[in-house]
């Protein structure tokens, strides 16, 4: 294993598509005339809702697993996460019968907690307001031995993550087309890094777009900046899982040279990108995987002529919560 610090490159994606072949889910990639009658696109959805652990952070887990001395397994792994990623962790460590903990905070989803729990792993729980969950896990990792592994700020993590980009590229050269542009949530950056890297090796013209929710837009003003700016606010957002202090070094140094546009919508937008993937897709997704077809809804018809492909990158929804945005539908 290459130094963790450095980023990880094209080669690092494809040596984890091989280590996540028969354990991750090819995800479909979807047209919806509905959704490209309405901007005036050619529209796709990727829909990692229905990946393993019910969104793309499995991959990036197990790849990180796979990749562990068996003799750093033996003393378990640390994670600090809102649910998805600790998801992806506590199963990928269960496949692998090594011990998991993970750092979430209090106001974490219910349902996101409970799968957690279900795969075995611990769970220690924080407040988002007043607590640091980067420096619990590293005091966790020091005092127990557990590696830890940081949902994107991790070179293993996004080379798996990274290998959801392959998939998008080989199923549209299946279709004999090329994306004009992928349209991809972003927290820290892993995913939006990883796809990046993945996609531009064959499609270089191909547009990277990020959607961030209202005030945790900390990778639109990193990137306009030139350089990594944090967050105020640490609760606030209906997409929990987007909430992240600040931008990855990592990601961000792949990120700053690869992304097109960066946009931010509301959680009013991503209710409703949620209650169209219900009507429309009949795909359950939750809010922060509702972000890339809000921010297509929300231009209009500003791409009119693309070929669109929006990553639903998790269907993990609380019930209660769910029931209450499809209630509300107007």
């Amino acid at each position: 294993m290459i130094h963790a610090k450095i980023p990880p490159s094209i080669e690092d994606v494809r040596a984890a598509a091989g280590r996540l072949k028969g354990k991750a889910t090819v995800t479909p990639l979807l047209p919806s005339d509905v959704l490209g009658s309405l901007t005036g696109t050619n529209a796709f959805v990727k829909a990692e809702c229905l990946q393993r652990t019910g969104s793309f952070k499995f991959r990036g887990a197990y790849n990180s697993l796979a990749v562990l001395p068996e003799d750093k397994r033996k003393l378990g792994v640390v994670a600090c996460s809102s649910g998805n990623h600790g998801q992806g962790i506590a199963e990928a460590a269960r496949l692998f019968g090594c011990k998991a903990t993970i750092i979430m905070p209090a106001d974490a989803p219910v349902l996101k907690a409970a799968r957690v729990s279900r795969s075995g792993a611990e769970i220690i729980r924080y407040d988002r307001a007043t607590e640091d969950r980067d420096e619990m896990a590293r005091e966790f990792s020091k005092r127990t031995g557990a590696t830890l592994i940081h949902p994107y700020e991790y070179r293993e993590v996004i080379a798996g993550q990274g290998t959801c980009g392959m998939e998008i590229v080989d199923q549209f050269e299946q279709l004999d087309a090329i994306p004009d542009r992928i349209v991809i949530c972003c927290g820290g950056g892993g995913l939006s890094a990883g796809i990046a890297l993945a996609v531009h090796e064959r499609f270089p013209e191909t547009k990277i777009c990020t959607v961030e929710p209202e005030g945790f837009d900390e990778y639109r003003r990193s990137l306009e900046a030139g350089k990594i700016l944090a967050n105020k606010a640490s609760t606030g957002s209906i997409c929990d899982a987007l909430m992240a202090p600040q931008p990855g070094e990592m990601s961000f140094a792949i990120n700053k040279t690869h992304i097109a546009d960066s946009l931010v919508v509301s959680d009013e937008e991503a209710m409703k990108a949620i209650r169209f993937a219900y009507e429309e897709l009949k795909l359950v997704i939750e809010p922060s995987g509702a972000v890339s077809i809000a921010a297509l809804l929300q231009q209009k018809t500003a791409w009119r002529g693309e070929t669109v492909a929006c990553v639903l990158s998790g269907g993990n929804i609380d019930p209660e919560l769910y029931a209450k945005v499809l209630a509300d539908n107007p």
